[in-house]
C-alpha cells in the first residue's frame, strides 16, 4: 500500500510539471496586466520545436532551450499586436492559440511516428535506496527540480524583490507607473516573453520527458487548464504548484480507474479533468469580490502611454 502510495504521488508530480511551467508563465504575465490566452498554442509550438531539435542535433537540452524560445517567439507575436499595435488582448490570445494549434500540426508532419529517447532522472548513487524519503526526494526528472526551483524564484521576485514590486505595479495602474518613470510596455514586453517561454518549457516537457514524442494536440487542453489555474490560485504562485499538482492527480485518475476495472467509456474518463476545471472556476466565481481584490486592477486592459 505504501509503495502504491508513493509511487502515485510521483506520478502526479510528472502530470503537474507541465501546468506547472504554463500557469507559472501565465502567472507573471498577468501580473503585469496582460491577459495572454494562447497559452495552449505556445505549449504546442514549444513541444514541436523542442522535439524536432532534440531529434535533429541529438541533444535533448539543445531542445529543451530550442521550445522555451520556440514559446518565446509566438508570445512576441502577441506582445507586438496587442502592446505595440493596441490590439484586443482576448481576440489576439484566442487567434494565438489557434495559430500555435495549426503550426505545430504542420511543421510536426514528418515527426507524428518518430520516438527518441527521454531525459532521464537524476540518479546519485545510494540517494533513492533511503527508505521513503529517498523515493520521494532523489531520482526525479531535472525538469521536475527545474519546475520547483522557478516557483522559488517566482515566488521570491514577486514579493520580495524591487523588480517584482514594478511588475505588480504595472499590472495594478500602468499610468500611475508610467508617470513616475517606468516603461509600462517594456516591462510588459518581459513579461509577456517570459510567459511564452515557460509555456515552451511546458511543452518541451510533453515531448522529451512525459511521452517522449510528438503528436498532434499533445497538449490535450493542457494549456486552457494553465489559465484555469492562475484564477484558481488567486493569482499567488504557492496556489499555482498546488493547484498543478491537484490537476495532475486528476488526469492520472481516469488511468487508475481504468486500472481498477471501472466499467465506463474511455471518453468519459477523458473528461475528468475539464470537468475538474470547470467545477473549480464555477466555485471561485461565486465569489467575485476575492477574485476581484486578488486579480490585477489592469488585467487585459490596454495601455496607451500617450493618454
Amino acid at each position: 500500500m505504501m509503495d502504491h502510495a508513493i509511487t502515485l504521488l510521483l506520478l502526479t508530480l510528472a502530470a503537474g510539471t507541465p501546468l506547472v511551467f504554463a500557469a507559472l508563465g501565465e502567472l507573471v504575465t498577468e501580473k503585469s496586466g496582460v491577459l495572454n490566452l494562447g497559452v495552449e498554442g505556445m505549449m504546442l509550438v514549444g513541444a514541436v520545436v523542442a522535439f524536432i531539435v532534440a531529434t535533429t542535433s541529438q541533444s535533448p537540452w539543445l531542445g529543451v532551450a530550442a521550445g522555451m524560445a520556440g514559446g518565446a517567439a509566438l508570445s512576441l507575436v502577441f506582445a507586438i499586436v496587442t502592446l505595440s499595435l493596441h490590439a484586443n488582448q482576448v481576440a489576439s490570445g484566442l487567434a494565438l492559440s489557434l495559430f500555435g494549434i495549426g503550426l505545430s500540426a504542420f511543421i510536426g508532419l514528418d515527426y507524428v511516428s518518430v520516438i527518441i529517447e527521454p531525459i532521464r532522472p537524476l540518479t546519485v548513487h545510494g540517494l533513492p535506496d533511503i527508505p521513503v524519503v529517498g523515493v520521494l526526494l532523489f531520482g526525479h526528472n531535472p525538469l521536475v527540480y527545474l519546475s520547483l526551483a522557478l516557483f522559488a524564484a517566482i515566488q521570491w521576485f514577486l514579493s520580495r524583490t524591487r523588480a517584482g514590486l514594478v511588475l505588480r505595479a504595472v499590472g495594478e495602474s500602468p499610468q500611475s507607473a508610467h508617470a513616475i518613470g517606468i516603461s509600462v510596455v517594456r516591462i510588459r514586453y518581459l513579461a509577456v516573453l517570459f510567459g511564452g517561454a515557460c509555456a515552451g518549457l511546458g511543452g518541451a516537457y510533453l515531448s522529451l520527458v512525459y511521452s517522449p514524442s510528438w503528436a498532434e494536440g499533445m497538449t490535450s487542453g493542457r494549456g486552457w487548464i494553465a489559465l484555469a489555474l492562475v484564477v484558481f490560485a488567486n493569482w499567488k504562485p504557492w496556489r499555482v504548484l498546488a493547484g498543478a499538482y491537484l490537476f495532475g492527480g486528476v488526469t492520472l485518475a481516469q488511468f487508475q480507474a481504468q486500472g481498477m476495472g471501472v466499467e465506463l467509456p474511455s471518453q468519459y474518463l477523458a473528461m475528468l479533468p475539464y470537468i475538474a476545471t470547470i467545477v473549480v472556476l464555477a466555485i471561485i466565481s461565486r465569489n467575485a469580490a476575492v477574485i476581484k481584490q486578488n486579480a490585477p486592477a489592469s488585467l487585459g486592459r490596454p495601455f496607451h502611454p500617450e493618454g
